[in-house]
């Protein structure tokens, strides 16, 4: 009777909540994989979520989905508390905690916004009795959750979060009304030690396609904060200002469950396989050297040049690898055996046509192998540098697509060394004029594909780039004062003309989303803060790696023995200007990215191996050259 009354005193409301879309959230146990949702459901749209940036606890997941932003743990002020829901609210006390936190955080994360934002619209959210903590994601602003237990899961008004099995989703998808808009999405609930989720979605536009959204660019990939702009869009409610999520989409077109988890498998080893296939071949590579050097003396020459050269080429080995998915095994064997080779074979190759400028050939040759082969495949969408172990780590939840910190330390650093190697090689005739435009030519092409949102997404590679080619041209002209500040001045051009970039052919890249996007001074202060933040802890976090004491002290050795290692460099200006552009890109990238140490240790690595190549390929008193 009191329904009856309460419809005839409200029917607007009675009738807009009948015609309103029903979406039924369903948190499966930890552990469903897509296969048995899809085998649950055949006809739903199957993914992969990031349930947060890096590993976090599963309560942060929650509010993540619910606040449609999302920050690394380390930004907060301190740990989330140990969250838990009782009734029909989280604990006062907790929530005035979490919202402290959110408050102190440099970003605009507001833990409650989706709730809030549908009850503000009218549209109901509620959290069944037995959800557990998934109810977080149905928490207001003031940590108020709305209990729906009268009436049948999958017919509730609204919105609805509970927790189900797998058994449970054909009877809600039984329940999807066609042309309603109803949507029914499965996400695996987030253990402590996952950080890819199985997720599908059941509903009008989702019809056994795999699913994307803007934030990723990567068919059957999406954010824990894509779920607030899903939800909010299913009924027409504009986005708040501050969500990073984006809408869900299918692909358009057929799914391919196994694909899509063997991607999530391989995403999942990336930063795993980081150590073993990279870090350790380069240990082994080291030792071999430090083995053979003082008893085969004839070879350093030969053995420096091939590790320069190996280096360069290990991402384009990489992308092969990203496109033939390997075991560990068999891709340790292709970086650690491959690489090597190959090098050799360049050097030797080169050395019967233009002799003791082989190994600067050989090195140009590698880098514009691995350039130009990135350099497509970010044009193409990224489909292989995403699942590169050099690539940006999808995994991890930052990027998705375009190149990472460790592609634009090593790519900003080949692109300056190779293009100063490309010259020494050729030896022409004016090497300081060559190098200059040759370097300006290619660090406007680097630019134009890897910082554009459109492609790449990055916008330290219009600041890196630009900064190192204009240290190679003032180094190789030997301009004055006047000049060489007009030339450094650049970083500042490809920046702006960036912002024109994206401004004209929206792209959704870092700088729109983070920067020109910013509301006002104070979320800009709160990008450079966090970019500050993370790239003061980025330090102490490398602290005990043997490559960061590496690079550290071949840093200060360098500094100490310049005079040395210029000397290196006698009648091979070109190569000279390389590594002052490729040493001015890499401290530039340290000091402006939020991933510091690590484009240290990368841009350092690749200046050592091709110092000790010019070491080893010093000119003959009797064959010096003027290139």
């Amino acid at each position: 009777m009191l329904a009856l009354a309460l419809i005839g005193v409200f029917p607007g409301a009675a009738s807009a909540a009948a015609g309103q879309p029903r979406v039924t959230v369903a948190m499966l146990p930890p552990g469903t994989d897509l296969e048995a949702i899809d085998a649950a459901v055949p006809r739903i749209a199957p993914g992969v979520m990031s349930a947060g940036l890096g590993r976090v606890p599963a309560a942060q997941t929650y509010l993540d989905m619910g606040q449609g932003n999302r920050l690394f743990s380390s930004l907060y002020p301190d740990d989330i508390p140990p969250l838990y829901v009782t009734g029909s609210r989280v604990p006062a006390d907790l929530w005035a905690r979490v919202v402290a936190r959110a408050e102190e955080a440099p970003a605009d994360i507001e833990p409650g916004l989706l709730a809030s934002t549908l009850k503000g619209a009218g549209v109901e959210i509620a959290a069944r009795p037995l959800a557990g903590s998934p109810a977080l994601i149905a928490a207001d602003r003031a940590g108020r959750i709305d209990r729906s237990g009268d009436c049948d899961p999958g017919a509730c008004p609204g919105v609805t979060v509970m927790s189900a099995q797998p058994a449970e989703l054909p009877g809600l998808a039984d329940r999807l009304r066609p042309g309603s808009g109803d949507l029914l999405i499965a996400i695996e609930r987030p253990p402590p030690e996952r950080d890819l989720l199985a997720i599908g979605i059941a509903g009008e536009g989702f019809d056994g396609e795999a699913i994307t959204s803007d934030s990723t660019r990567m068919d059957g990939y999406v954010l824990s904060t894509d779920l607030l702009p899903t939800i909010l869009g299913a009924y027409g409610i504009a986005i708040p200002e501050g969500v990073d999520g984006q809408a869900i989409t299918a692909t358009g077109s057929a799914a391919d469950v196994a694909a899509i988890a063997e991607r999530e498998q391989r995403l999942g080893e990336i930063s795993s396989r980081r150590w073993e296939v990279l870090a350790v071949n380069l240990l082994i590579w080291l030792a071999v050297g430090i083995v053979l050097v003082p008893w085969r003396r004839g070879l350093a020459g030969f053995l420096l040049a091939t590790l320069a050269t190996a280096m360069a080429l290990v991402p384009s080995i990489l992308l092969v690898a990203a496109a033939t998915t390997p075991s560990e095994l068999v891709e340790r064997v292709m970086v650690g055996a491959g690489a090597p080779l190959l090098a050799a074979a360049a050097i030797l190759a080169l050395r019967r046509r233009i002799g003791d400028r082989a190994p600067h050939g050989a090195f140009a040759v590698a880098a514009a192998i691995s350039i130009l082969a990135t350099a497509v495949d970010v044009v193409a969408g990224s489909p292989l540098t995403a699942l590169s172990l050099l690539g940006p780590n999808p995994g991890l939840g930052v990027r998705f697509f375009g190149i990472g910190n460790e592609l634009e330390a090593a790519l900003g650093a080949m692109l300056l060394l190779g293009v100063g190697a490309a010259v020494s090689a050729a030896a022409p005739a004016d090497p300081r004029r060559a190098v200059a435009v040759a370097t300006a030519v290619a660090a406007v092409a680097a630019v134009l594909v890897f910082a554009p949102g459109r492609f790449g997404a990055d916008v330290g590679a219009a600041i890196t780039f630009p900064a190192g080619a204009a240290v190679t041209v003032v180094v190789a002209l030997r301009l004055g004062l006047r000049k060489a500040v007009l030339v450094i001045a650049a970083p500042v051009a490809a920046l702006a003309a960036l912002v024109a970039i994206d401004l004209l052919v929206p792209g959704d890249s870092h700088l729109t989303r983070s920067v020109l996007s910013a509301g006002g001074l104070g979320e800009l202060g709160d990008v450079f803060d966090r970019r500050i933040t993370l790239a003061a802890r980025s330090f102490p976090r490398y602290i005990h790696s043997p490559f960061f004491i590496a690079a550290l002290l071949a840093s200060a050795a360098a500094i100490v023995f310049r005079r040395q290692v210029i000397s290196w460099f006698d009648g091979r200006p070109a190569a000279l200007a390389g590594v002052a552009g490729a040493a001015a890109a890499t401290i530039v990238g340290t000091l402006a990215n939020d991933s510091a140490a690590l484009l240290l240790m990368v841009g350092t690595g690749y200046l050592a191996a091709y110092c000790g190549l010019a070491w080893g390929s010093r000119p003959t008193a009797s064959g010096r050259d003027n290139s």
